[in-house]
């Protein structure tokens, strides 16, 4: 057998190892380590800045004694600013106030929005057109559409009263919507009804699209009408969008706060008309807080609100997952 036979081939060779380019490797370790950390990085900056630190600084000022109109006035004053909410009647009345313009746009407001996202979720006609017409009211800014309002329900030249007329009711006599509580709750829970129910109507027309048109099908065969349909299978299969909308309606509910201003006629003072008979949570801690310059006792204000928003969204939620079958 010959030399050359017994000598291995180039290609059987082994290759010597090489050597990593330490260039490329610092890029890839930079590149898979370091680079998603700077990319995320930006938010938290901008949270610690402008949501962490404010909410830290603001429990700070909750427990002292903070004036703008004294700057004498300073040292910890404990949990006498929480307790002093127990006794304030001004804040009874706007917690009062919050929840019963709560109750009477929220519930509406939804219910009306499932019927509408199931009345767009049929096959109609230029239905591209109902739906972004359902959102107009959502894209309309908040003060144009609240002074409309308030001269909608003006006393003496609104059309609300005109309404009521034509069937006899304050014909001598027109309703000030402002004077009474029922009257102005019902007048600024209109405002928020009208302009959020397009908004979650498309939420729910959303979830109601990946509902298999199959399901809707069988329960007709089965018997079952539109409105049967509706609570029986459309609202337990979108629950989540269902609890989510709840959460959201009940933030922005015990919240409010453009609305009941642009609506008093006085917007300046925040007093929530003449006897306060519409001064929400919002209102009054910016009267306390920017008016009466008591910086310490708006902070306990708005943490009293931070908690009853926690609690209320929370038995909310629970409320509608029960609703909906979730045991």
């Amino acid at each position: 057998m010959s030399l050359t036979q017994l000598r291995p081939s180039a290609q059987h060779r082994a290759e010597p190892p090489r050597t990593p380019n330490k260039v490329k490797l610092w890029l890839y370790r930079f590149d898979t380590k370091t680079v998603p950390y700077a990319l995320i990085a930006p938010f938290f900056l901008l949270f610690g800045v402008f949501g962490l630190f404010p909410i830290i600084f603001n429990g700070v000022v909750a427990l002292r004694n903070w004036r703008l109109d004294d700057p004498t006035l300073t040292g910890w004053a404990g949990f006498g600013n929480f307790t002093k909410l127990l006794s304030d009647e001004d804040f009874w009345n706007a917690l009062g106030n919050t929840f019963g313009i709560f109750l009477l746009s929220t519930v509406p407001q939804l219910l009306a929005a499932l019927i509408v996202a199931s009345v767009l979720n049929r096959r109609l006609r230029a239905t591209t057109w109902w739906r972004i017409g359902v959102l107009l009211p959502y894209l309309t800014p908040v003060v144009a559409s609240t002074l409309v309002f308030a001269v909608f329900f003006s006393r003496d030249y609104g059309m609300a009263n005109w309404f009521l007329s034509l069937v006899g009711f304050g014909e001598s006599d027109p309703l000030d919507w402002r004077a009474a509580k029922w009257s102005s709750w019902i007048a600024i829970a209109t405002m928020v009804n009208w302009k959020w129910i397009g908004y979650n109507a498309l939420l729910y027309l959303s979830a109601m699209q990946t509902i298999p048109k199959d399901v809707y099908e069988a329960a007709a065969v089965d018997g079952a009408g539109p409105w049967r349909q509706l609570w029986r299978i459309t609202v337990p299969m979108i629950q989540p969008v269902v609890v989510f909308t709840v959460i959201l309606s009940t933030i922005g509910g015990l919240q409010l706060f453009n609305e009941p201003m642009m609506f008093d006629e006085n917007p300046q003072s925040a007093s929530g008309g003449s006897d306060h008979q519409f001064q929400t949570i919002a209102q009054l801690i910016y009267k306390v807080g920017w008016k009466d310059l008591n910086l310490g006792y708006a902070a306990a204000m708005s943490w009293a609100l931070f908690l009853i928003i926690l609690i209320v969204a929370g038995v909310n939620a629970l409320l509608t997952k029960r609703i909906g079958g979730d045991r």
